[in-house]
């Protein structure tokens, strides 16, 4: 601009002005442009200014670009004025098909995804590109809006403090745990405090059950020191699986027992409906996610007994309850008060003990001592053991078998209690129907294997028998393992005669020392010899 008089810059005038948008360069070359959009008075001072200038003079006046100008002068509508919808840029490839073919399709069948009818239409339709499938996604999902079924609408609910628990289960098979070299087959029972959040976790061997839901749930009460008055469960439809009408009335009427015990109203959600115990549903996933990121830590999946793994849940468990502490004592408060003793978590039956030298119980086999032979035992069925009673005399321990996975009988063996008439008979052992269920260790397994390879089997029987007396007179079960290990390695057979002296002393051997009893006068001499 030329200078005015006065040696002063005069300003330029507003219309002069780049007061519109400009091209300002970035550092890769490309350009934007910034500015504030052409508003209504821009045009209309552009279409007045354009009845006397050209396109590039009228634009400037106005305040914008020649090509805006150019772009104005063919729009017949005002920028503030809506646009007319963008019309489609090229055919619709589902125009004959979606009407006629696909809308019956989800009319009979609304639940079908999209992904299915689209493989179906390509089916009918070779020809059909496989680009279009976002548009039928696209076209399903707004058709179901308009016109699909009626949805289940999930009602967000208010929880007061101490008024409701809730107990579930979860299978925990997919992260692979290892306890005592064989893979641990169990589920996480899993109550839950919907107020507080306060969690209880508690490992199940067997399935869902009344004796693991009430074993979990009473150890979770005492646990937290009271009980809350409301307590939901599932449909309990796993518990009630291959059981009578007759069972299923029993198994119902000792859960709302339990309930009543320790003064809980029993509820139960509607079967397959598993958003209505949400409230621990959701926390089945955290749970399982939180014991996953701690194997990950750990480093390893295998534990050395189910204790170690046990501890291992009840710590991450406690580690989740200390988030949620001062929300947990302030619900204590609210609990009920929790009964003076715990209430049976136990399913009792009597079985008779057969000649085989055990009974059936559960499609599982158990030995006792053969001097049962013929009795009747109370048995106490727990989740993990078996508690024997002759009449009201406690007995022993047994721990609790399940079947196999196929279906067949599982056996529970104490060679123990067989090896005394296994002596006397040892060729039972060779088709015996729970061999490998009888050797103590796999040491044992393997040397009789090794023994039927290289001798024949009736000396491999009484050689293999006389080890498992060996290991149980002498109380060596472990020690002997370790040497029929080594002589399995070495590939030699066990020698009986090196391993009795290396076991030394053979209790038949032993001295029988016989005790003199003394007259009872001897102790009258005895107090007058003192009293003087």
């Amino acid at each position: 601009m030329p200078p005015q008089p006065g040696g002063v810059l005069a300003r330029a005038p507003p219309w002069s002005r780049p007061s519109g948008p400009r091209r300002i360069p970035r550092h890769n070359g490309e350009t934007f442009v910034p500015g504030r959009h052409i508003n209504d008075h821009q045009k209309r001072l552009f279409m007045r200014y354009r009845q006397t200038d050209g396109v590039a003079l009228a634009a400037a006046k106005a305040g914008f670009s020649t090509a805006a100008g150019y772009r104005l002068e063919q729009e017949r509508h005002l920028p503030s004025s809506p646009k007319p919808p963008r019309g489609r840029r090229r055919p619709d490839p589902l125009a004959t098909i979606f009407d006629a073919e696909v809308v019956p399709l989800l009319e009979a069948a609304p639940g079908l995804r999209a992904v299915a009818i689209f493989e179906e239409m390509c089916r009918r339709h070779p020809d059909l590109a496989p680009g279009v499938r976002r548009t039928l996604e696209r076209r399903i999902r707004t058709w179901r809006a308009l016109h699909g079924p009626e949805q289940e609408v999930i009602f967000r609910q208010t929880h007061e403090p101490g008024a409701m628990g809730l107990s579930d289960f979860t299978d925990m098979n997919e992260l692979g745990i290892i306890v005592a070299g064989a893979p641990l087959d169990h589920r996480l029972y899993h109550f839950r405090l919907v107020w507080s959040g306060f969690e209880h976790a508690h490992v199940i061997l067997g399935g869902e059950s009344y004796v693991a839901l009430a074993e979990g749930l009473q150890n979770a009460l005492w646990l937290l020191g009271g009980a809350p008055r409301e307590h939901r469960s599932d449909s309990l439809s796993a518990a009630f699986r291959n059981l009578t009408a007759e069972n299923v009335a029993d198994l119902t009427r000792r859960y709302d027992a339990l309930c009543t015990h320790y003064g809980m109203t029993p509820s139960r959600n509607n079967r397959g409906v598993a958003h209505e115990n949400g409230a621990i549903e959701s926390p089945h996933g955290h749970l399982k996610r939180a014991v996953r990121d701690a194997l990950l830590l750990r480093g390893s999946t295998v534990f050395v007994d189910l204790e170690a793994y046990r501890r291992f849940i009840a710590e991450i468990v406690g580690r989740q309850n200390r988030r949620h502490a001062e929300r947990i004592d302030a619900e204590r408060a609210a609990l009920q008060k929790l009964p003076d003793q715990r209430t049976a978590d136990y399913e009792e039956t009597v079985v008779t003990v057969t000649s085989s030298g055990g009974f059936t119980l559960r499609k599982v086999f158990y030995t006792v001592p053969s001097r049962l032979i013929g009795q009747r035992l109370r048995v106490r069925l727990y989740d993990n053991r078996l508690e024997l009673f002759l009449a009201a005399t406690p007995l022993m321990t047994l721990p609790r078998g399940r079947p196999q996975p196929d279906g067949r009988h599982g056996h529970v063996v104490d060679y123990r209690h067989v090896i005394h008439s296994l002596r006397r008979k040892p060729m039972a052992l060779l088709n015996l129907v729970y061999r490998h269920q009888l050797f103590p260790r796999d040491a044992y397994r393997r040397t009789f294997e090794h023994l039927l390879e290289q001798t024949p089997p009736r000396d491999a029987c009484r050689i293999m028998v006389e080890l498992l007396a060996i290991a149980h007179e002498r109380a060596c079960e472990a020690e002997l393992a370790s040497v029929l290990a080594a002589d399995i390695k070495a590939g030699r057979q066990p020698d009986l005669k090196a391993i009795r002296q290396r076991f030394a002393p053979d209790p038949a051997s032993l001295p029988a020392l016989t005790i003199p009893t003394m007259p009872l006068a001897s102790y009258d001499i005895l107090l007058q010899g003192a009293a003087a």
